[in-house]
């Protein structure tokens, strides 16, 4: 019986590195590509198939900044699979990111410059946004909609006989003086995607917790610094001319640098091949590449208590809770 992995923000970036990764690996799976744009996943799906006609991959269509495209997908996903073995949650934003440039410069001249460039702490900031739900859009992209998608597919995750995985997209950039249980969407702060992701490694210690003994395993991922679409944006073409000689060097110093999608996958890839019983739920595992290029795994204690991840967990649940009642009485108003 073909093992059923499902990949949020399968078609570009990590998500669809990790694909073909994957099927590298097994080209026996079946891949669900979970993404926002159908025509674009049509063409990934075709791609991946040539490449590997044995393995099977289909499309679900879902955005999880909208909760109606996440329970119309989990409707769709329950009528389809008795079972999901893996699932990555992968999709994430992070909306007109702002570099602050008198950080930057303070920081080439620093003690701190290849911490500085490992993880962007201090450099970006992001303006944020309310969701048609009423939700901060990043927290619902890279946090909540995930936690619905999960919670919806229960029935599918816990089977204690065979456990399945969760497998997050988390980062270094995840920092616990960016996220308070006060302001769990960071609606008052300027680095909601840091907040995010600290979120994410809260909740993945919160559901191993709650969900181990029903054979649910939660496991978190940074796939360190790359060079995508999105980091592209962020500067001008002339200034990443100016530091990519910078960025090489460190890579000798600092093995954040994977610098492409494929190294990034190496700790999701190195997850799918683990016993989830035998893994530290509160380590995060990260993908490292050498100066020279060669990609490995290693791995870093989260900065995080699980008191604090279960009392995030209660007001996620008691947030979803609110919308369900708001979406039954819409329903009932209609």
């Amino acid at each position: 019986m073909r093992k059923v992995v499902l990949i949020t923000g399968a078609s570009s970036g990590v998500g669809l590195a990790l694909c073909r990764r994957l099927l590298e690996e097994d080209d026996a799976l079946h891949l669900c590509l979970a993404c926002r744009n159908v025509s674009k996943t049509e063409a990934v799906r075709t791609s991946l198939l040539a490449s590997h006609p044995a393995a099977e991959v289909s499309i679900v269509q879902v955005d999880v900044s909208s909760l109606p495209s996440v329970f119309q997908a989990t409707k769709e996903l329950k009528q389809r699979f008795q079972r999901l073995d893996y699932v990555y949650l992968n999709a994430g934003i992070m909306p007109n990111p702002q570099l602050n440039i008198k950080a930057l410069f303070r920081g080439l001249f620093s003690r701190n410059v290849i911490h500085m460039f490992s993880t962007a702490e201090g450099l970006l900031t992001q303006n944020d946004k309310l969701t048609p739900d009423g939700l901060q859009e990043v927290f619902e992209t890279n946090v909540f909609g995930h936690f619905i998608l999960i919670q919806e597919l229960e029935s599918l995750l816990c089977h204690s006989e065979s456990p399945s995985q969760l497998i997050w997209t988390s980062s270094r950039n995840a920092k616990k003086s960016n996220f308070s249980l006060e302001d769990v969407q960071h609606s008052k702060g300027q680095e909601p995607y840091s907040s995010s992701k600290y979120a994410i490694d809260l909740l993945s210690v919160a559901l191993n917790r709650n969900f181990n003994q029903q054979g649910l395993y939660s496991s978190v991922v940074c796939p360190g610094t790359m060079l995508t679409s999105l980091t592209y944006g962020i500067l001008p073409p002339f200034v990443w001319m100016l530091i990519m000689p910078i960025i090489w060097l460190l890579r000798f110093f600092a093995n954040a640098f994977t610098l492409t999608p494929q190294n990034g996958t190496e700790a999701l890839v190195w997850l799918f091949h683990q016993k989830p019983e035998s893994l530290n739920p509160l380590v995060k595992y990260l993908s490292a590449t050498t100066g020279f290029g060669s990609n490995y795994v290693t791995s870093k204690k989260m900065d995080l208590d699980e008191d604090t991840a279960e009392k995030f967990y209660q007001k996620l649940l008691k947030l979803e809770k609110q919308i369900r009642v708001t979406i039954q009485e819409t329903n009932n108003q209609n």
